[in-house]
């Protein structure tokens, strides 16, 4: 179901057009001031950036540059990256903690995950 962008000729305002079907005749109307003269105009479109773009653009997690944390995605990179180094399956309470804290929520205490350790 494509959207289709049209520009108004009278206004030159940018109008957006949902179509059911790439067959289904459309007929554009300004819907800003009603004018029928519009022209076809390319859509823009967002692209994603995968989780591995993401850390091989932001670099080593051992030397993290300025903005390497303005990305959420990099939370717990440098504990996933020890993990891997020591050939270490990480805990899945750590895993959650990590994914909860790329979506914003922050971990509780982490003491819980190691017995005799009572600060964090």
């Amino acid at each position: 179901m494509p959207v289709y962008e049209y520009r108004c000729s009278s206004c030159q305002k940018k109008s957006s057009f949902f179509v059911k079907s790439f067959n289904d005749a459309l007929t554009p109307v300004c819907a800003s001031c009603g004018g029928r003269e519009m022209s076809r105009v390319f859509s823009s479109f967002a692209y994603h950036k995968s989780l591995a773009t993401v850390h091989e653009e932001s670099g080593d997690p051992y030397q993290p540059g300025e903005d390497y944390y303005k990305d959420p995605r990099n939370i717990g990179r440098w504990t996933e990256k020890k993990f891997q180094d020591l050939g270490m399956e990480m805990p899945s309470q750590v895993q959650d903690m990590i994914q909860a804290a790329r979506d914003g929520q922050m971990p509780e205490s982490v003491k819980d995950l190691q017995p005799g350790v009572t600060e964090v």
